[in-house]
């Protein structure tokens, strides 16, 4: 998932505006319903953790809150901390 959408003027298609998720979490943070906080923690939207929906959400959304992203060793291959900061205060945001 882009970091920064490909519609803004930082937002290139290179592995350090990248973070890799599953399609339900691409998807999920793609429409601000999850963020990654700049330390790689996750957070997951207040009404979503309220909500009451079966295990796909429990599971699948609702649990990743709090968890850390684990990111590849060499720094090139990491998240830029700049971009994970924009993209996380467009996320409080929504």
């Amino acid at each position: 998932s882009h970091i920064l959408p490909d519609s803004h003027p930082r937002g290139l298609p290179v592995v350090p505006n990248g973070i890799s998720l599953c399609k339900i979490h691409h998807t999920a943070y793609d429409r601000n319903i999850i963020g990654v906080r700049p330390d790689l923690v996750v957070e997951v939207r207040a009404d979503i953790l309220r909500e009451t929906d079966g295990p796909m959400l429990r599971h699948g959304l609702q649990e990743m809150a709090g968890a850390a992203l684990q990111v590849p060793r060499a720094k090139a291959s990491q998240p830029d901390k700049e971009a994970l900061e924009e993209r996380f205060a467009a996320f409080r945001a929504a």
